[in-house]
């Protein structure tokens, strides 16, 4: 390697993040925090175009005065935010001062095509949009927003209206005078219908299971008890799910009126998919203009496949942050550490088992 970092045209470092979320940031930080230099010894790579992760592309109508649970970074808090203003603008500020504050050194845009095994050198092989990369650890904090879930149902192709998914919805105001039927029984589902109901002609809810609304104070202890659930899953190897799908929804004055209402009056999934419409396989049927699938999200994790992490229950087996079928790859905001407070934990203590991993190892020379 010669004073450029460059050997054989791949650059190297120690540590290689992709990702620059949340759970990519609190990674960056605790890795800088513990002797880590940017660019010399760890690099963060972004695909998206500017500092914010997923929240600069929330619609407009998510201000930051809606947003649940956002957790601030690791050093530095996020103060005197406009609660009317968009989440987007709030959060990607935040996100670029702390960039810059930290000296993070975020190379964006950069698309990361492939993670691979590196060449009988022990190292991983990066493979971007900015070159090629090798690194003695991993910490990949690619979250979800890029893998929208699009369930299918018969007649789908016919629908004669428009069909989009939460990753593309523009807020409500698009969708005056039309009848709406939103798909999803999570947060963002309610939210939708929620905001949507004053302008549409119509609206129908419909989930797949029935939605479980929580009394009460979401309390420390039952967030520990949810988190355990969704790690439960990871362990064995399975697809995570979010931790919103086992705490159910937060009773609020909103989603009570909003019940009283009949705004969310939830009726049983569909059987199909009309040119027109919906329809149950007892005949029932609603005309529709819009579908909205608020289904959810996928890990965004295609780029890991060359290692062949994955269990055959279709998930990447983790424990702590750590991928059992390689130590040298972490996963952080995946699973339990999906949400905010859970990245900032999650990339501490991937860093903690990077550290302990390279000081067995002698560095590449």
């Amino acid at each position: 390697m010669n004073d450029t970092g460059i050997r054989e045209g791949v650059r190297e470092v120690d540590v290689v993040v992709i990702g620059a979320g949340q759970a990519g940031l609190a990674g960056a930080y605790h890795l800088q925090r513990t002797g880590f230099v940017p660019e010399r010894d760890f690099v963060v790579f972004d695909h998206a175009p500017h500092p914010g992760g997923a929240w600069q592309f929330r619609w407009p109508s998510l201000t930051y005065g809606k947003v649940h649970g956002m957790h601030a970074l690791p050093g530095m808090e996020l103060t005197d935010a406009d609660p009317a203003r968009p989440s987007a603008e709030v959060i990607g500020e935040y996100f670029d001062t702390y960039e810059r504050t930290f000296d993070l050194k975020v190379r964006r845009p950069v698309e990361v095509r492939a993670v691979r095994e590196g060449v009988g050198d022990g190292r991983l092989l990066v493979e971007t949009s900015d070159g090629d990369w090798s690194a003695r650890a991993l910490i990949n904090a690619t979250g979800t927003w890029d893998r929208p879930f699009w369930p299918r149902y018969p007649g789908q192709e016919t629908f004669r209206g428009r069909q989009l998914h939460t990753a593309q919805y523009p807020g409500p105001q698009e969708f005056a005078g039309q009848r709406v039927v939103v798909v999803g029984g999570g947060a963002s589902g309610t939210q939708h219908l929620m905001e949507i109901a004053p302008y549409a002609a119509a609206t129908t809810w419909v989930t797949r299971r029935p939605p479980v609304f929580r009394e009460g104070p979401f309390t420390e202890e039952f967030g520990r008890e949810a988190v355990a659930l969704v790690e439960e899953r990871v362990r064995q190897g399975l697809p995570p799910k979010s931790v919103v799908s086992v705490t159910g929804l937060p009773l609020n004055d909103a989603i009570r009126q909003a019940r009283a209402d009949g705004v969310l009056d939830r009726r049983p999934m569909f059987d199909r998919i009309t040119p027109d419409g919906v329809e149950w396989a007892d005949g029932q049927r609603v005309d529709a203009d819009v579908i909205l699938w608020a289904t959810g999200f996928r890990a965004a994790i295609d780029h890991l496949a060359p290692l062949r992490l994955r269990e055959p229950g279709g998930g990447i087996r983790i424990e702590g942050t750590r991928a059992v079928a390689d130590q040298r790859v972490h996963l952080v905001g995946y699973g339990p550490s999906a949400s905010t407070i859970g990245a900032n934990r999650a990339g501490r203590a991937a860093v903690r088992d990077i550290r302990r991993l390279l000081d067995q190892e002698p560095a590449a020379v």
